[in-house]
């Protein structure tokens, strides 16, 4: 029999007491209890309503032109408001989905005992390993701040070797993710037959909180094979070959009403990155020379659409164009100086703006291009940077000495005074225009005599409309 506790007459009121509060204590635990789950449901609204508010923007952005997802392969309308929770549960549980027909079925999607992340968000695979009871990675070949990219076969492809992307499972990524693949979706219904020179997505799956990404396979970057041939610049007739094809891509995205963000060498790659060696007489050594220079435009995870919210700060800071700098307000435009950039780098095989400051950088702007103009040191909130109309730089300083020394007027960068070579520059001169609205745009850069060649020759002949409208 289990022991009672006593009380001596004198100690009634004590346990009285003590009988409250262990009354109120419980009453206590059931309210917190309560108010836990109270909080538990608060908080799950609260995201169902922050998820809900997003796929009404997602939404309201393009249904006009098209649907972001495939609705067989999500199962749900996404332009149905009223399912969005049941959206959010399953993109959250994914695996819990029981439709046969789904891609992303439960038998597909169910975690092996071994899949497991590490600590900074990456899926931990090994080379042999399989996804989705189709992919098998063979090798890695890159990695990010977003995921890491592998090399897989995918044996629904009779045996396709193609890019994954893998995305760290982590949620702003998930997110920039999803944004990417919205684009993709974009280009692949607008481009279906792969003519604008983008990069083709195949196919993407949520793998227990890793978006994956499918691409076709591609070689180097415009960028990788340069500094792999010791910055030897490549030769004027593949510059051009590759700049007409990074104008024709990029034109493509703006008459579909993107602007990219984030051009740069790194995300333009070779279809074929094979080269021959050529042995250099004058530098005794050999070089690499690529064979063949058709290209692709990768990353959209930056791309913006013209009517989403515009971000104060765009673009890698080398290809940063000045509107950016000094927070005017970007557009289109912006993408164009970029190519600039990046035209001028392949010719010479360095970066026009090697800075890491923005008062260097429009110091050297000022250097190559001229003055920044007055209305635009006018309107800019970057008023430190300015100094009675002109800009606040000390030219007797080491980084005035610095910028002296190494930066020159653009014109006197050509390495010859041919006519190639001058219509080059001309045509770089257009894109690096301070003004955006008086900046070349992207049709008059594909009409500029020194892309002339390329329409002529047979081998590079292609139905180039850049008139084309493909935004309905």
């Amino acid at each position: 029999m289990p022991r009672l506790r006593r009380y001596r007459s004198s100690d009634r009121e004590s346990r009285d007491s003590h009988d409250r509060y262990r009354r109120s204590r419980r009453g206590r635990r059931r309210c917190r209890c309560r108010s836990r789950s109270r909080s538990r449901s608060s908080d799950r609204r609260h995201r169902n309503q922050s998820y809900h508010l997003m796929s009404r923007r997602n939404n309201y952005c393009l249904h006009a032109t098209f649907d972001y997802r495939r609705s067989e392969d999500r199962g749900i309308s996404y332009r149905s408001r009223k399912s969005s929770r049941r959206k959010h549960k399953r993109r959250r549980h994914r695996s819990r989905s029981n439709s046969p027909s789904s891609s992303r079925s439960r038998h597909n999607t169910r975690r092996p005992k071994n899949a497991e992340d590490d600590n900074e968000g990456h899926l931990i695979y090994r080379n042999g390993g399989w996804l989705q009871e189709r992919y098998e990675i063979t090798s890695t070949l890159g990695e990010g701040t977003f995921g890491k990219v592998v090399q897989c076969i995918d044996h629904r492809r009779g045996g396709l070797r193609v890019a994954l992307k893998i995305i760290k499972n982590v949620e702003k990524y998930r997110e920039a993710a999803w944004l990417e693949i919205n684009v993709l979706e974009k280009i692949n219904e607008k481009d279906p037959d792969n003519k604008f020179h983008c990069v083709q997505m195949y196919d993407w799956f949520d793998y227990h909180g890793h978006i994956c990404i499918s691409f076709e396979l591609l070689g180097q970057s415009t960028f990788d094979f340069l500094k792999d041939n010791n910055y030897v610049p490549y030769p004027i007739h593949q510059v051009k070959h590759m700049a007409y094809q990074t104008c024709h891509a990029v034109n493509f995205l703006h008459n579909s009403k993107l602007t990219h963000t984030d051009l740069k060498p790194e995300n333009i790659l070779f279809v074929n990155s094979d080269y021959d060696i050529v042995y250099n007489v004058e530098k005794k050594r050999d070089e690499r020379v690529i064979k063949n220079t058709p290209t692709r435009v990768v990353d959209f995870g930056s791309a913006t659409f013209d009517h989403e919210y515009h971000s104060t700060i765009v673009s890698t800071r080398h290809y940063r164009a000045p509107e950016v700098l000094l927070e005017l307000g970007w557009s289109q435009p912006c993408d164009v100086w970029s190519i600039g950039c990046i035209i001028f780098e392949y010719y010479l095989g360095f970066t026009l703006f090697q800075t890491r400051d923005n008062r260097e950088h429009l110091a050297m702007m000022e250097r190559i291009l001229g003055p920044v103009p007055a209305r635009m040191i006018r309107k800019t909130r970057k008023k430190k940077y300015f100094y009675r109309g002109r800009l606040d730089w000390d030219e007797n300083s080491s980084a005035g000495r610095y910028v002296r020394e190494n930066c020159k007027p653009l014109k006197r960068y050509k390495l010859a005074d041919t006519e190639e070579h001058c219509q080059l520059f001309d045509l770089i001169e257009g894109m690096l225009e301070y003004e955006p609205s008086k900046r070349m745009t992207l049709v008059a850069a594909l009409r500029h005599p020194f892309f002339d060649p390329l329409k002529t020759d047979p081998k590079h002949t292609k139905p180039w409309d850049t008139n084309r409208n493909i935004s309905r």
